[in-house]
């Protein structure tokens, strides 16, 4: 949560006036428990989504989900099957082959973003997911951008606050 991407994501959707809500998964920073091998981390992001659409500031027919490295290989599972999440954003997504394979079943909006200089996916991998992922889809790689986004923070998440906004409008959209 304290991670240069997830920040500035996480503040340039706020400054658009879209709800950003941040967690550590399980074992993270304070949170108790320890790693569940990507598995357990899915129930971290199901418990956060359900609990975001109680909020009575939040509304749950327009809420979509971010994932950053990690991040995007537990939110892609729970993306495609919680009927709440409406739209997904994969940033460098470090896929294995099962999981690109449940892209091709996606069918809800999805943005995905990789870099020309990420060391951990290749240019030749982000554009085999972009082939395999299902309509609707934006596939964006960003000349220059390594897997952590140093210094092409600011352009990255205004990429994915473009993405929120245009499926949601900017009006206190989640």
């Amino acid at each position: 949560m304290d991670n240069n991407v997830i920040l500035a994501v996480g503040s340039t959707l706020v400054n658009k006036c879209i709800i950003a809500f941040m967690f550590n998964f399980r074992g993270v920073g304070g949170s108790q428990g320890s790693f569940g091998g990507g598995v357990a981390e899915q129930e971290d992001v199901a418990a956060a989504i359900s609990w975001l659409a109680c909020q009575p500031e939040v509304d749950a027919g327009r809420m979509g989900l971010v994932g950053y490295s990690f991040g995007a290989a537990v939110a892609l599972p729970v993306a495609c099957s919680d009927e709440g999440v409406k739209v997904m954003a994969l940033i460098s997504p470090p896929l294995e082959p099962s999981q690109i394979s449940q892209l091709k079943d996606c069918a809800k909006p999805k943005l995905i973003v990789c870099g020309t200089k990420d060391f951990v996916i290749s240019p030749e991998k982000a554009e085999l997911i972009d082939r395999q992922a299902a309509e609707p889809k934006q596939f964006e790689l960003v000349p220059g951008a390594d897997h952590f986004w140093c210094g092409r923070e600011a352009v990255l998440a205004e990429k994915v606050a473009a993405f929120f906004s245009g499926l949601f409008g900017s009006d206190s959209a989640q």
